[in-house]
């Protein structure tokens, strides 16, 4: 058959109409309402992109998971091979995610692992993804958190980074024997996940923490510096608690990070002024935003006013003044997920190291996105800072070596840690953007008692007792088998 080019278009031809999307891919998520998997176009408009799902029983439902186009697509130029763990505790019978964990076919070991040893909790938070509060008082036996440690060493040999969490990690009646028990181990870098209230109250606390340096940092909430946010996310104006607990830390300069759980029109508009408070003291080495996850208790939450996504809190802390927006990159182990901004710090002032690599290496065709092809061991060392298991930890050594492949930079002679400053965004997964492959690079993980290490999106969603996803997961794992 010959096509006649001088035909005119048919009438059906003339009312065919393009999609008022772009079709960009296909994933796995959950339904919003039910939490099955179920499956999602990964679709942009209008410079945003959303997970488009459909559920049988619940139809259609769309959601923002990105509102920078650029910026998303240029996290698939940051994806690296994964790094195994040296052993997995689980067997891949049901599927992604109802074999946590690890199983096989999970493509991250833990750069970061949470080891929770209490349920108790001095505050009840309104938002609070673990439910803990001061109506809880359980405390694991010291016996089992050793071997939670030894489950985990196993895993990872030489754990990069371990933060001790909770509840509240402080309220433990053993707690300085559990501080004793991990650094008997070969964890290159511990951390307590905190409120504060302990070190703001007792001098002696912080003096007796300093002692654990270094190697030791204190991951302390820090959500906002107004008093009625702070009510809406913790019930309680805590502002002059944090300022008395940072001077206890600024004291003894305790390395330090501000972690900010971000709810949308509640926090959000404080992200610069929080970045800007933090080099103000000389201890902490960095902030870490977390987007809220609708996980655990969530009082009050509306996804259509509380949601926030990763590149909108990206270009929040650009506002700082501190990192501009081609700084802050997708970190490698899970680019969809993370973002960090990562620097040289002389008192107030930040170099990002960003801004010592060559020109030549941004590709004005795809912003912020660096190629690497000229530079072989210079991305080998770029990936190798810019993991999650060193962003939160102590990078000097791994900085320096960095540097040092740039023969335009100049190298300071002693480089510490105090003199570098990070700001992480962590986006956590839950019913709304929940992506099968992102679960797959989760490089956060919570170690349990049984022996099995779980992925921080999956464990608050689908394995902690209580949580919304458990019903979803019985489910599916009885019709599996």
């Amino acid at each position: 058959m010959v096509l006649d080019i001088g035909e005119p278009i048919s009438s059906a031809s003339a009312l065919r109409k393009s999609a008022p999307y772009l079709f960009l891919g296909q994933t796995t998520s959950l339904c919003e309402a039910c939490l099955a998997l179920v499956p999602a176009k990964i679709i942009a408009e209008d410079d945003c992109v959303f997970l488009q799902k459909r559920c049988r029983d619940h139809g259609v439902q769309k959601t923002l998971i990105s509102d920078d186009l650029a910026y998303w697509k240029s996290t698939r130029d940051w994806v690296k091979p994964g790094d195994r763990p040296l052993a997995v505790q689980t067997r891949t019978e049901f599927g992604c995610p109802y074999d946590c964990g690890l199983c096989a076919d999970h493509e991250q070991h833990s750069c970061l692992a949470i080891i929770e040893v209490n349920e108790a909790c001095n505050l009840s938070c309104p938002v609070c993804f673990a439910d803990s509060s001061v109506k809880r008082s359980g405390h694991r036996p010291l016996a089992e958190i050793e071997q939670m440690l030894d489950v985990l060493i196993a895993s990872e040999g030489e754990p990069d980074l371990v933060q001790i969490s909770g509840g509240e990690p402080t309220l433990h009646p053993r707690f300085f024997e559990i501080l004793d028990a991990a650094k008997a181990r070969p964890i290159r870098h511990l951390m307590i996940n905190t409120n504060g209230l302990r070190i703001a109250a007792e001098p002696a606390f912080a003096a007796r923490l300093a002692e654990y340096m270094p190697g030791f940092e204190v991951y302390l909430q820090f959500d906002s510096l107004q008093p009625a946010a702070l009510k809406d996310l913790r019930g309680a104006d805590l502002s002059k608690v944090r300022i008395r607990a940072l001077e206890a830390l600024e004291r003894h300069n305790i390395s330090t990070t501000l972690v900010v759980t971000v709810k949308g029109g509640v926090n959000d508009e404080e992200i610069p002024d929080i970045v800007r408070f933090a080099l103000d003291w000389r201890c902490v080495r960095g902030v870490t935003f977390q987007p809220i996850q609708d996980a655990g208790r969530n009082d009050g939450f509306s996804p259509g006013r509380h949601r926030t996504v990763l590149s909108q809190i990206r270009r929040r802390i650009a506002q700082a003044g501190v990192f501009a927006l081609e700084d802050l990159i997708p970190l490698p182990c899970n680019p969809d997920q993370i973002c960090i901004g990562y620097g040289l710090r002389n008192g107030r002032e930040v170099t990002p190291v960003t801004s010592m690599l060559p020109r030549e290496l941004f590709v004005a065709a795809a912003p912020n996105t660096v190629t690497f092809e000229g530079y072989p061991e210079l991305r080998r060392r770029v990936f190798d800072l810019m993991s999650l298991s060193t962003a939160q930890s102590d990078t000097s050594e791994r900085l320096a070596s960095l540097l040092c492949c740039l023969p335009e930079a100049a190298v300071p002679d002693d480089i510490r840690y105090e003199h570098t400053f990070r700001v992480v965004t962590s986006q956590f997964l839950d019913r709304f953007n929940f992506d099968l492959g992102s679960v797959k690079r989760s490089c956060v993980h919570f170690v349990e008692p049984d022996g099995r290490i779980i992925p921080f999106d999956t464990y608050n969603t689908f394995y902690r007792p209580g949580a919304a996803g458990a019903a979803a997961l019985n489910k599916a794992r009885g019709q599996t088998r």
